[in-house]
């Protein structure tokens, strides 16, 4: 289609029937008749009831005006209640922040280390990043002194004989 027959349309293509638009409102006013809805608005009042109606909200209002209770803020339960938070507080944050222990590979328990080691599947490479570079120094294998009591006494506590004997 060119522009010049998009501008030059003459039929909307929506039809209605004949007359309908001039009927329509002698149909709806004849059927809303028919069922006498135009007359009813689906709500009642009583009888004088917007005559005496300020006169009864004046009477309830008159009748149940007392003195109101008053609350104060500062009472004791509520002073209770945020010195209970307050003191919360400030223990969270003094047994987190203030806790000055000096926890390093000194202070661990031997145990504890054995059995970190014996029960994580470490593996070779995981262990070498336990130790510091100033560990594996020389002088830490070399020029060691062991007195005879002690060699003997870690045989006897460590080494099994029943595997050096063989049959």
């Amino acid at each position: 289609m060119s522009n010049n027959s998009l501008h030059n349309i003459k039929k909307t293509g929506f039809k209605a029937p004949q007359d309908y638009l001039n009927n329509l409102d002698d149909d709806l006013f004849t059927i809303a008749k028919l069922k006498n809805e135009v007359n009813k608005t689906g709500f009642s009042a009583p009888n004088n009831y917007f005559n005496t109606l300020e006169a009864s909200i004046f009477n309830k209002i008159s009748k149940t005006q007392q003195p109101s209770k008053i609350i104060s803020i500062f009472s004791k339960k509520n002073l209770v209640y945020v010195s209970s938070i307050a003191a919360a507080v400030i223990l969270l944050f003094s047994l987190t922040l203030f806790n000055n222990q000096n926890t390093n590979w000194n202070t661990l328990d031997v145990d504890t280390v054995e059995n970190y080691i014996l029960n994580e599947d470490l593996t070779s490479y995981d262990m070498v990043n336990l130790f510091a570079d100033e560990d594996f120094n020389i002088e830490n294998f070399v020029n060691h002194d062991f007195e005879e009591e002690n060699i003997e006494s870690y045989l006897i506590d460590h080494i099994d004989l029943d595997d050096f004997i063989e049959d």
